[in-house]
């Protein structure tokens, strides 16, 4: 049986507690993963501060950036290893990790070097009464020791998203990832070794929230910052246990995003932009869509050419090429994805296509496996259509006019992101800025430059992340005055 160790001050530690990390393919114990105690994240804080205090923090910024670099190119060199890790812990297809986790994943950490390397700070020369003047400038330091609680949706891309610039600022991390998905985080460890990171620069606490690794970390006061990604209410609870403190947070949590299709789209494109953003990860991805609103005079095109795209979709296990959908990530998120799928049918819910658990051979039985579903027929204050679901599904709305459909679109208490489908420039101006999201899409979706902010409104988060607006959570600006 596989056991998977924290990783404290460059060395893998066991811990007095373990927990098993099932398959989402069939629900079989796949390894033992040691569960970090309060003493374990302390001696993980107390070794990111003396790194910080040490060889890491006496760093100059090209040292970093060429460190950073090496371990971007050792991830692309153990490529294969990650790419088996995240498949087992998620289940999700090996061609979808294949072309986005891992390459994302090694990619952030050349990406916020650059950042870090080429960003350049303010300079003022100013006025002063006796003539001579006075210069200012800003100059950036690292915020400390960071702690990062890591979702399971996409492990390794979304820990590094993290990871990249918080190493890049030059400070130290503690890692929290979800119990679902302990072991590219863990894996990453050998490669922090391998590329000469000093010991305590990174970290990795395994265990839970509340009574566990999450919560002896968010309250630990040797950590001076917090970021977080997941679902919005463990992010109000790091928020409570960040202000013991006033340590900063940013928090990039749920959402219920709309997709606005209207007549004059491209229709293909529309489908194929749909049919990713409902269906891609198994639904399980923060940016998905789970309302969709269409045009009338196309709607009825629209849901049948879903319906057959859905359809089309082959469930399957990771290695096999032609997967299209894998299972949900744990048999728990599966008994919550099906009470939602319940109540669509409990509300009048007219069901499309799916609704219910797909037939599966063998062991394969066991796994946590749902149908892709599509649903016509509720009003927009049904269950499904106001809370976060994060699997295989969407409801589908027929729409009359602009100013209806960005009423509706942004009734709600999200707003992470929203995509429009129009071949009417103007109008895809127009709507994407009256739509309440930190992310709009004008004929695309997924589409990301990484040097752009990323983040929500309303209750899908706070601050920003990407490019420079990183540097603004992971750094202390400084102003420096010398008259002259």
């Amino acid at each position: 049986m596989k056991k998977i160790n924290n990783f404290i001050n460059g060395e893998f530690v066991s811990s007095a507690r373990t927990f098993d990390k099932r398959s989402p393919l069939n629900d079989a114990i796949i390894a033992q993963v040691y569960e970090a105690g309060q003493a374990d994240v302390h001696a993980a804080v107390q070794a990111a501060r003396a790194a910080l205090d040490g060889p890491w923090g006496k760093l100059v910024v090209a040292d970093r950036v060429d460190l950073l670099y090496g371990v971007a190119d050792e991830i692309n060199r153990r490529f294969d290893e990650f790419l088996e890790a995240e498949c087992a812990d998620t289940g999700k297809p090996m061609s979808l990790a294949r072309h986005i986790d891992i390459p994302r994943g090694a990619a952030n950490f050349k990406i916020f070097a650059d950042v870090i390397k080429n960003t350049p700070t303010e300079f003022f020369n100013m006025t002063t009464p006796d003539g001579l003047g006075a210069l200012n400038y800003a100059t950036r330091s690292p915020v400390g020791v960071v702690g990062i609680v890591c979702p399971w949706n996409l492990p390794l891309l979304l820990m590094t998203w993290k990871a990249g610039p918080a190493l890049a600022c030059g400070n130290t991390i503690v890692v929290k990832p979800s119990e679902e998905t302990p072991q590219t985080a863990t894996l990453l460890g050998e490669v922090m070794n391998s590329v000469g990171i000093p010991k305590g620069v990174y970290n990795v606490v395994h265990g839970f929230g509340p009574g566990s690794a999450g919560e002896f970390l968010t309250t630990h006061q040797g950590v001076n910052a917090i970021t977080f990604t997941g679902e919005t209410r463990t992010g109000a609870a790091i928020m409570k246990a960040a202000a013991d403190g006033a340590r900063p947070v940013s928090l990039e949590m749920g959402g219920k995003n709309p997709a606005i299709i209207f007549a004059d789209c491209d229709f293909d494109a529309a489908i194929e932009g749909t049919m990713r953003s409902v269906f891609v990860n198994c639904g399980q991805v923060c940016l998905g869509t789970e309302r969709v609103y269409v045009e009338r005079p196309i709607f009825d095109k629209f849901v049948a050419a879903l319906k057959a795209g859905a359809e089309s979709l082959k469930i399957g296990v990771p290695d096999d090429p032609a997967t299209g959908i894998g299972p949900l990530i744990s048999q728990e998120h599966k008994t919550k994805v099906l009470s939602y799928y319940q109540k669509a049918k409990d509300e009048g819910a007219t069901i499309v296509t799916g609704g219910g658990v797909p037939e599966m051979a063998g062991d394969l039985a066991h796994g946590a496996w749902v149908q892709p579903t599509i649903w016509l027929g509720l009003s927009d204050d049904a269950t499904v259509c106001r809370e976060e679901i994060f699997g295989p599904c969407c409801h589908i709305s027929p729409f009359d006019s602009e100013e209806e459909v960005i009423r509706r679109a942004n009734d709600t208490i999200y707003g992470l992101a929203a995509s429009i489908w129009t071949s009417n420039l103007q109008r895809g101006h127009r709507m994407a800025a009256k739509i309440d999201a930190g992310l709009v899409w004008v004929n695309s979706w997924f589409l990301r430059d990484l040097r752009t902010p990323f983040g929500g409104a309303k209750q899908s988060g706070i601050g920003r992340e990407g490019g420079v607006h990183s540097l603004e959570f992971y750094t202390e600006l400084k102003n420096i005055c010398i008259k002259l």
